[in-house]
């Protein structure tokens, strides 16, 4: 087979990537995915979407994503359940509240509706929450949630209409290179179907990005970290205005899902590698947390759960750009649990990049080279 540009990974980064690459006419594309598209992480997400963040190109990049997300089903002709309740952050120092309130300066001077709350205000806003302890909330309004394959599967009908091709159950095993007037080329992807001729590869693996790197011979320093989330039986309550609900010290959270509630927080003790596998351990550390700060839900039913992995770099902010020692080498992974609600403006931004056009925000403070050059670029506002 032969190609452009080779994109591996079919979760919504690559989906997206290949869609915007189609629309911009970058030649013959073959997005390649080792099980289905939206198999891997993407369809393991609690699919928030959210503009709270402390960096500004992190915030750049998730309103276009919201913008595109609240005209998807326009657009794209599929209904990804966007529900807009807002994002609540709970915030129970007075370190943590002092550095939300710097985060939310910060956003309303890029025209955000972020707010602090007082504790009196978030009682109001979300009754199910035990304040004690809290000194502080933060809120947007216009976050919120999706559902992550519908995403996916709107970007990869979209970019199959544009001339994509789409190879499932097809895994990556070598990419080959060529060094000439002392610079390294690609020249083909290795498969489990076979080989892909091509000049550029853009690396979307998420989780798996680092062992992609090391077929290339680029440094990609993502790491995988085991999360797991919990869907409970249909509620006896009005869900319909409660907000994405987090605890931001211990990283519980919950928000509604369907007629019932979706929640998630770390391990006891974190899980790096690549074990997706359940532990029923797992659910007793969430128990103790709904107890703790949202007792009111504690009586729910588990429905059914899954894990999956965040896929996480050393400052907890992503890699995307151009290798520097291999032409044509394009990466974009190592979101650290921000990737689904990022996908859809890092697609435009990937293929803008590829394509010569100027991204809708400079994304050079994330290419991989910043932590030889300057160190951390940290991001504070992870859970």
């Amino acid at each position: 087979m032969d190609a452009d540009v080779v994109i591996i990974g079919g979760g919504v980064m690559g989906a997206s990537i290949a869609y915007n690459l189609a629309e911009r006419g970058a030649g013959r594309i073959v997005l390649v995915e080792r099980d289905v598209p939206g198999s891997g992480s993407t369809s393991k997400a609690a699919g928030g979407v959210r503009c709270q963040f402390s960096d500004e190109v992190n915030i750049a990049l998730s309103v276009r994503s919201l913008e595109i997300l609240r005209s998807f089903e326009s657009t794209f002709g599929t209904d990804i359940d966007l529900v807009s309740n807002g994002y609540l952050f709970l915030l129970d120092s007075p370190e943590s509240a002092e550095m939300f309130a710097a985060n939310v300066a910060l956003q309303q001077r890029l025209g955000l509706d972020s707010q602090m709350l007082t504790v009196d205000e978030v009682a109001a806003l979300a009754p199910y929450v035990d304040t004690t302890g809290l000194v502080a909330g933060a809120f947007n309004p216009g976050d919120g949630h999706c559902t992550p394959e519908a995403v996916v599967a709107g970007y990869i009908t979209a970019a199959r209409d544009r001339g994509v091709t789409v190879v499932k159950c097809c895994e990556v095993t070598g990419i080959v290179t060529r060094g000439e007037n002392g610079r390294r080329r690609i020249t083909s992807v290795e498969t489990t179907q076979g080989p892909i001729t091509c000049s550029q590869v853009v690396c979307a693996a998420g989780a798996w990005s680092g062992l992609i790197g090391e077929m290339a011979g680029v440094d990609l320093p993502v790491t995988p970290l085991r999360r797991e989330i919990m869907v409970s039986e249909p509620v006896g309550f009005d869900t319909s205005a409660m907000p994405f609900t987090i605890d931001f010290s211990s990283s519980y959270y919950v928000h509604p899902e369907g007629r019932g509630l979706l929640f998630g927080c770390p391990d006891a003790e974190d899980r790096w590698g690549f074990d997706e596998r359940r532990d029923p351990d797992w659910l007793f550390t969430l128990s103790e947390l709904i107890g703790a700060r949202t007792p009111d839900l504690a009586d729910v039913e588990v429905k059914r759960g899954w894990a999956g992995l965040y896929e996480m770099t050393p400052d907890h902010n992503a890699l995307i750009g151009q290798a520097r020692e291999l032409d044509g080498f394009t990466y974009a992974c190592g979101f650290s649990g921000h990737g689904f609600l990022m996908g859809p403006a890092v697609g435009e931004v990937v293929a803008d990049l590829m394509t010569g056009r100027t991204p809708l925000t400079d994304v050079a403070p994330l290419d991989k080279d910043r932590f030889a050059r300057s160190g951390l670029r940290k991001e504070l506002n992870i859970v």
